[in-house]
């Protein structure tokens, strides 16, 4: 999804979220891609001659009303949009007196593949508000003989998902055939940890197979290939890289990511931190071309001087879309900057607006 439709599916939602019935009177209705949508308004009608026992006659009224509105909005479309189609209406007044049935639609970005029709005290917005999640993730395991991690890389957000110990004892330091026994033990111990392991990545990665763009495995020295050869092989397809690690715990799986930043060059999370860190080294070498916070780099935007313009999540929606808008029109390149990593947090407490300049602003 690209920015301004993100911005654009985020702003139809936000109003929507505040907006509570009294009863069970507010319609949300999904128009999935490729369905009749004659059929969904005939729907809608057979819903309001049901609508007609509800006993308390506010939420009687509310209903049949926010109904008609819904169907009479579906009434202005020909065949349904290529993605599909999400309407609500409801009493959107706040006040017990006064009602005011309003209807909102929107054709989103992403394909609708379901077909709902839910009347409550609330909108139905999760369909929507999922597609405002990276669907890209990749898996995250580093292990070594002690212990193992497993995580996922969701967009920019690291999330530890297990973490577990082996139990397996430290080399046998004295020699002679008992050594040698001692050691096979170790191994066969070893070998166990790292089905467990295996087992426990194919309880969690492969129900998302098709959601899964990639796996890094990392840990220190061999034990990371011996895993490796334990790995059910849909996963192992899944590998787009081995790294060598000295940290295994949680912070392994930050320091793998750092390190694989060739491998996810394309990713978020990378372009994310190249672009801060870029904005940051142009600040300390070159003054002149960087600029920070909203009122300097509304400024340099207007002058035609932003190359690249880095927005942090934490700003308001329209506060965005406003920045945005005015910055597309000099072509300039606009980042939405997550705060779940470091350099995006520096970019927060910077006043989350930043810019690298094409040339020098008095």
């Amino acid at each position: 999804m690209d920015l301004r439709n993100k911005i654009k599916l985020k702003k139809f939602i936000r109003p929507l979220k505040l907006i509570r019935g009294r009863h069970t009177e507010l319609v949300s209705v999904y128009v999935p891609v490729g369905y009749d949508i004659i059929k969904i308004i005939q729907h809608l009608e057979q819903e309001q001659g049901t609508a007609t026992n509800i006993k308390d006659a506010k939420t009687r009224n509310n209903v049949i009303d926010s109904l008609s509105r819904a169907i009479n909005h579906l009434r202005l479309f020909k065949k349904t949009p290529p993605n599909g189609l999400a309407v609500f209406a409801g009493n959107v007044s706040d006040k017990e007196n006064k009602v005011d049935i309003q209807v909102f639609s929107i054709e989103p970005p992403v394909q609708i593949n379901q077909r709902i029709y839910r009347c409550d005290q609330t909108f139905k917005l999760d369909i929507l508000e999922a597609m405002l999640n990276e669907k890209e993730v990749y898996g995250l395991i580093v292990m070594d003989r002690r212990e193992a991690t497993i995580g996922l890389l969701r967009g920019t957000q690291i999330q530890l998902l297990h973490s577990m110990s082996s139990g397996v004892p430290g080399k046998f330091k004295a020699g002679g055939q008992s050594s040698q026994r001692f050691e096979r033990l170790i191994e066969g111990m070893a070998l166990e940890f790292y089905k467990r392991v295996s087992s426990i990545c194919n309880n969690i990665f492969l129900p998302m197979k098709t959601e899964l763009k990639g796996i890094l495995v990392g840990g220190p020295g061999p034990t990371k290939e011996a895993f490796m050869d334990q790995l059910n092989n849909e996963l192992k397809k899944k590998v787009i890289g081995v790294l060598d690690l000295t940290y295994t715990d949680e912070s392994g799986l930050h320091y793998m990511v750092d390190k694989a930043r060739d491998l996810l060059a394309k990713e978020l999370i990378t372009e994310e931190k190249n672009a801060v860190e870029k904005f940051l080294t142009t600040l300390a070498k070159d003054p002149s071309r960087a600029a920070y916070g909203k009122e300097e780099v509304i400024k340099a935007i207007n002058l035609g001087a932003v190359d690249t313009l880095l927005l942090s999540e934490d700003l308001d929606e329209f506060e965005i879309e406003g920045l945005t808008d005015e910055a597309e029109r000099h072509g300039s390149k606009v980042m939405i900057i997550s705060t779940q990593t470091r350099e995006g947090q520096q970019l927060r407490d910077l006043g989350k607006v930043a810019a690298i300049l094409r040339y020098p602003v008095q």
